[in-house]
């Protein structure tokens, strides 16, 4: 079956539209442009900001005109993550989406449900003329994957609805009021290249085939992190035998838990045997003790003539201890919401190029305090290590639940007639721009939904087909219930 061909159409039209235009964060300029043409066509009234942020408007059906405005928010942008095997250039090619089973997937690369299917549901409202609502402003804003530039740089008042219901929630029957703050770190070792000597073999280590994900949503799920396994498996061949590090690359994203790390490293030849030795046993080590969570963990290693120069070793042995010592995971769960993740980090890149080992972090939080300790120990960790350049930047703060609002009654009660069962309310630990954007419009009410959406940010992402028509059915009984304006 076709994507555009399931139900309901009016949705799935737009999301395989979206499929089709290349749209990885900070390189949005064909989706802006097909976005704006989208409303101007359509004859709605639509706005580009200066950043890029799309927003679409238009009034009333008849008889709702009493009702309080609705902005239904979501994000232009998609993560670009593929496994090494896959030839997909995110910048020209579109989305390989096909239908498998009750969900739609992608070709061996990230979908982009998150979040084309939140923006192709703001579209649909607009267009589907069964749909009752009170004055309706769809905002799509820009680069919310490696930033949330467009949500930092909209402009206040600018919109004019009362109530912002963002569709960037990721989990079937959950009203999100409430997520963490986030914070980036980086640290840098600047290094320089020696001639490599006489009788050294070359070694290729590419680890493969770890689950990933999103480092909000998936962090408390404890996944191995390619990084920190590249680089227990190096140490002792450092420290142990002599070895070489000739290049170490892992991860791609801020926001994902590394799923692949590639290493090449000099081995002297009289150590060759014990050091391929220790590299199985370590990886056997770190597969037993992720084989409920990374079942499919795979390390492949390929002998060649070592490469002529490799990374300065004491630089190197620091770099890989500061990998090992620096905090990554679940820092502390939630004492006030069952199951929810207070604080944590994700040791997401590592880099070796241009005399530069390059370290970045993503820290989450939804306590300040919190958040600021972690950058702390963070700091501590590379200082102590000698790193030459140790930065923070791009942080944010958390999005504070509020539970006895009105448009919180509303989506209660439409859920519980819709669905036949209560609705769950929670907060969660991925960023959203609720966050952001409530600091310049301190008068919403915001609530987040969304269909369930598995493994984003991760090349086995996929959004459940069913999920999709039952969140847009709730959606609908939603706008025709907002509350009138007082």
């Amino acid at each position: 079956m076709n994507i555009q061909d399931l139900e309901p159409k009016v949705i799935w039209k737009n999301f395989y539209a979206l499929t089709q235009i290349p749209r990885p964060s900070k390189h949005e300029g064909k989706v802006i442009e097909y976005l704006y043409s989208w409303g101007v066509s359509h004859g709605f009234e639509t706005i580009k900001d200066k950043t890029g942020n799309i927003i679409i408007r238009v009034p009333a059906t008849p008889g709702m005109e009493n009702r309080q405005g609705v902005i239904l928010q979501g994000h232009m942008d998609m993560v670009p993550q593929k496994t090494s095997d896959s030839a997909h250039d995110f910048l020209k090619d579109p989305i390989k989406a096909y239908v498998d089973g009750e969900w739609v997937t992608a070709d061996r690369t990230t979908l982009g449900a998150d979040n084309g299917i939140g923006v192709a549901m703001g579209l649909a409202v607009l267009e589907d003329p069964s749909v009752k609502h009170g004055p309706i402003e769809v905002l799509i804003t820009y680069d919310e994957e490696t930033g949330m530039t467009g949500a930092n740089k909209l402009e206040p008042g600018v919109l004019k609805g009362d109530i912002l219901l963002n569709l960037d929630s990721e989990e079937e029957g959950e009203l999100c009021v409430g997520c963490a703050g986030g914070l980036d770190a980086s640290a840098g070792f600047k290094y320089r290249k020696y001639a490599t000597p006489e009788g050294h073999k070359g070694l290729t280590l590419d680890i493969k085939g770890l689950q990933g994900g999103h480092s909000g949503m998936d962090i408390s799920l404890y996944r191995a992190n390619a990084n920190r396994a590249m680089a227990r498996i190096l140490l002792p061949l450092v420290e142990l035998f002599g070895v070489k590090v000739v290049s170490f690359t892992g991860g791609s994203l801020r926001n994902a838990i590394p799923f692949e790390a590639h290493a090449e490293i000099a081995v002297p030849e009289e150590n060759l045997a014990a050091v391929k030795n220790l590299i199985d046993n370590t990886f056997e080590e770190i597969k037993k003790e992720f084989q409920e969570s990374d079942p499919s963990a795979a390390l492949f290693v390929k002998e060649g003539p070592a490469a002529d120069k490799f990374i300065q070793g004491s630089v190197m042995l620091r770099a890989l201890k500061a990998i090992l010592a620096s905090p990554h995971g679940v820092m502390r769960m939630s004492r006030t919401m069952e199951g929810l993740t207070e604080t944590s980090v994700n040791l997401a890149i590592v880099r070796t190029e241009k005399g530069t080992i390059t370290i970045h972090s993503l820290m989450r939080s939804a306590v300040d305090s919190s958040k600021a300790y972690l950058a702390e120990r963070i700091r501590c960790v590379y200082e102590l290590a000698g790193a030459d350049k140790i930065e923070f930047k791009g942080g944010y703060s958390g999005w504070t639940p509020k539970l006895d609002t009105p448009i919180n009654k509303v989506m209660m009660e439409q859920f519980q007639k819709v669905y036949g069962h209560p609705m769950k309310i929670m907060a969660t630990h991925g960023g959203l721009e609720c966050a952001i954007m409530g600091a310049k419009y301190p008068a919403w009410e915001m609530v987040s939904v969304g269909p369930t959406i598995k493994y984003p940010h991760s090349p086995d992402e996929k959004v459940n087909i069913a999920s999709v028509e039952r969140t847009w059915k709730y959606l609908k009984a939603v706008l025709a219930n907002i509350p009138v304006k007082q």
